[in-house]
């Protein structure tokens, strides 16, 4: 999906749930998300704040996450922001009074799969991945789930999947 793609889905949201920023006022795990220079990062709406915002909100939730999902994975990657956008998840996701909280921490399941390491020797996995150099994004998520790692193991062992629990903890470098 195309930067104006994405625009136009938050653009959207927006219209369909205009008081979804509301839930979120004063909450300490988006402090700091509106100073990110979310459009700065390639292919990165600018407006991710607005997405993180709206997870808050009990009738917008799920539709802020699938727009949030669209907006910085694709199908065979994820975009230069998600280091970014990773310590507002693992915040939110550690608040058990975040609506769809199971949601985001399926969301972060996938996206500890997205960091994983490719394979220089499996052409077929680079073909359709590309290689670890051509996305640094994947090392830099690494890295902020080793940075979390204490945040990391205690979201795995809420997990009920073991496959899940072993993939956050992987991802964190406890495995």
């Amino acid at each position: 999906m195309d930067l104006a793609a994405k625009e136009a889905a938050i653009a959207r949201f927006l219209h369909e749930y205009p008081r979804a920023v509301d839930a979120s006022r004063g909450h300490p795990a988006l402090q700091g998300c509106e100073d990110v220079r979310w459009s700065e990062f390639p292919e990165c709406p600018a407006a991710i704040p607005v997405l993180l915002q709206a997870l808050l909100d009990q009738a917008a939730a799920a539709e802020a996450k699938r727009v949030l999902t669209n907006s910085v994975l694709g199908i065979n990657e994820m975009n230069a922001a998600m280091p970014a956008v990773l310590p507002f998840l693992f915040r939110l996701a550690s608040d058990p009074q975040v609506p769809l909280r199971s949601g985001l921490l399926d969301l972060l399941v996938s996206i500890a799969r997205f960091s994983e390491s490719i394979d220089a020797g499996n052409e077929a996995m680079v073909c359709w991945f590309g290689s670890d150099s051509d996305h640094p994004e994947r090392e830099a998520c690494r890295a902020v789930f080793a940075e979390h790692v204490s945040v990391v193991a205690m979201l795995a062992e809420g997990l009920p999947s073991p496959e899940g629990r072993a993939t956050l903890r992987q991802a964190a470098g406890l495995q």
